[in-house]
Formats: structure tokens, sequence, C-alpha cells
């Protein structure tokens, strides 16, 4: 009988190497997946992110350290007798063979009685909402189908885990979000657990529960992605994730609940203590979304820095503008349209005041 403490380690990954000839891809990470979580492994072109996804299908061995699955150890155990599955950014589907006999084909291997497999085809087809196209060949489905149909031959034989190698790669923008929601939906609907390697932030945002960024074949942060994006642990985690502002500064007043630094364009009052020393370099963090605009010079020395509108962007529900501040800096200020016409909106060239809460900045020490 597994309990809570079993399912908040279903998936452990314990101080995992993979050396390909003196180059580390993976270094020595470590990590525990909870029952039913959907994961996301996030970063850039060789990060390390894919090579740790195929140690846990078994298509890498590491070169040190354990992947323990249920309490199961799968050291030894080839992909093809592991209790998962692996759904690929090309979906890989048979194009020779109808909808149904793809996602049959697996459990015809597992030698399974015909009505058994005749009744999990069918309740994968329900699942994903494909109950009509059974008969269809995948060149006569969308993109977005065909993705479904990719789906549900990975769930049908019923794994404890499900990799997903970049899963929504294949499709256009909007489609990709709109199949966001349902290959969530249907994930939580099944209760597998699920690891997915992406390079798309917001794919990995809307979908998971806790995202890894890693850098360099490491674990740079480990967290939800409100905590990802709202109090990123390093530089580089702040700039990976979203759009952001560093400014360069030093400390000049460390109390217990506030810190003054002191930047080339401004002065910043942080409203909280950090962890750190008077003197010291540190760089603060700001997303466009909250900084806000103003023609007037605001009252108080701090949180303020004047500028020029360099350019500005229109996206429908936001505006983007981008201020160059006196010593060159050039910082993005986004901000909500929240009425069809405004009558105050500035145009290039204008003169602006960008101010910000004493809440808003995050300081970053590394």
């Amino acid at each position: 009988m597994n309990t809570s403490a079993d399912n908040a380690k279903f998936l452990q990954i314990q101080q995992v190497v993979k050396d390909f000839a003196g180059y580390k891809a993976v270094n020595n990470v470590s990590l525990d997946i909870a029952k039913g979580e959907i994961f996301a492994l996030l970063g850039s072109s060789g990060c390390g992110k894919t090579t740790l996804l195929r140690m846990l299908a078994g298509f890498e061995t590491p070169t040190s350290g354990r992947i323990v699955l249920n309490g199961q150890d799968l050291a030894g155990i080839p992909p093809y007798d592991r209790p998962l599955n692996m759904m690929f950014q090309s979906y890989a589907l048979f194009p020779h063979l109808t909808v149904w006999d793809n996602i049959a084909f697996g459990l015809r291997r597992e030698k399974l009685p015909k009505d058994q497999v005749a009744a999990r085809v069918e309740a994968m087809l329900k699942l994903v909402q494909l109950g009509k196209f059974g008969k269809r060949k995948p060149h006569q489905l969308s993109g977005g189908q065909q993705q479904r149909v990719a789906l549900a031959r990975s769930l049908a034989k019923q794994p404890q885990l499900l990799l997903l190698d970049e899963p929504l790669g294949a499709l256009d923008k909007k489609l990709r979000e709109e199949t966001q929601i349902e290959l969530v939906n249907i994930i939580h609907e099944v209760g597998v657990t699920c690891v997915m390697v992406t390079h798309d932030q917001e794919e990995a945002m809307t979908m998971t529960s806790r995202i890894a960024v890693m850098s360099e074949g490491r674990f740079l942060q480990v967290g939800s992605p409100a905590e990802i994006y709202e109090t990123p642990a390093t530089r580089f985690v702040a700039d990976f994730i979203g759009n952001v502002n560093l400014m360069d500064g030093k400390v000049t007043v460390d109390e217990p609940d506030h810190v003054v630094i002191d930047c080339a364009d401004c002065r910043h009052y942080v409203g909280h203590g950090i962890t750190g020393t008077l003197g010291m370099p540190v760089t603060v963090a700001l997303r466009p979304e909250k900084i806000v605009l103003q023609r007037d010079k605001p009252a108080g020395e701090f949180n303020a820095a004047a500028g020029t509108i360099q350019e500005l962007s229109y996206f429908g529900a936001t505006s983007v503008y981008r201020v160059r501040l006196a010593s060159g800096q050039v910082i993005a200020v986004s901000m909500a349209n929240t009425e069809r016409q405004r009558d105050d909106q500035f145009q290039r060239g204008d003169a602006a005041w960008a101010t910000w809460s004493p809440q808003a900045h995050v300081v970053l020490t590394h």
C-alpha cells in the first residue's frame, strides 16, 4: 500500500550524471516527482533536458546515480520493459495504419485479448474526443488531431509514467495554445504522472505544476511556475523566464525590513531585507508589467526613472513601450489596454517617468 510519502517520491532521480567522453550532459541532478504530477524540464538547446528524459526512458544509461519509479530501480531494465511510455515531437504515427490500429499497436504487441484491445482503444478514442475518426489514416487528420492520437496510443498501455518530448512543437501558435489545455485535462483525467521536456516557457508554465530550469546539465531552480517567475533564484532564470529588465547596482542601505540599491538611473527602495552586505554588487530584476508610465515626475526619490519613449508595440491586450533612460539603458514597460481608446497614449519621442512599487523588485546576488 502506497503512503503519501511514497506518492510524493513516486519518481526519484538521485545524483544522476551522464558523461559523454568527459562532457557532463547531465551533472549530478536530484529530484523527487509526486504521483500524478505534470513536471517540466525547461531549458535551451544543449542544457541536458532531453538527455535526462532519455535516461528516464531507458534510451541512455546514467554514468552514475539512480532512477527509481514507484519503488523500482530502473537500472538495467530495457526501454520496452519499463512501465512508462514516451511521446515524441514527431508523433511517430504509422502512416499506413488507421487511427484505431495505431492506438491498438502496442496492445497487440503485448498479446492482449481482442476484446480487451477493442475496449481499451474505444476508451482512448473517447478520452481524446476522436471517436468518429477511428477509420481515418493519420494524413487525413489535422496536426492537433494527430497529436491526440499519439497521446491516446501512449496512454493505451496504462503507463505509470508518461514522457513528453516537445509535445506541441509541431503545432502553430494558436493551435498549440488550445491543445495545451486539452492535453492537461486528459492527463489529469487519466491520473498518469508526466514529465515533459520543452524549451517553450509559456508551454511549461501553462501545463505543469512544477518546473526545473536547466542549464549546462544542472538544475538552476525547481519550483511552481509562479515561484520561478516571481522569485527567480539567479540572473539566468530571471532572464530566461518571461521578459525582465535587469539593472546593476550596489546596496547602499541594508536593513532587516528594507534595502536601498543605487543604480545608474535610479535609487531602488526594496520593501524587504536581503541576504547580503552593505556595498555589495547586486542586480535588480523588474518585470515589464510591474512598471507604470506617467508624464509627471513622481514625489520622492525612490523607484522612478526618467526616460524617453523609443519604441512602442501594440499587441491588443497590452502595449509594450521601450524607454531609453539617461544612462542609455533601454527598459521594457508593458501596460494593459483596459480601454479601447485613450487620450493620454504615449507616442515615440515622448518624455516619461517609469515608476514601480517597493514590492515589484527581485534582488539577485548571482
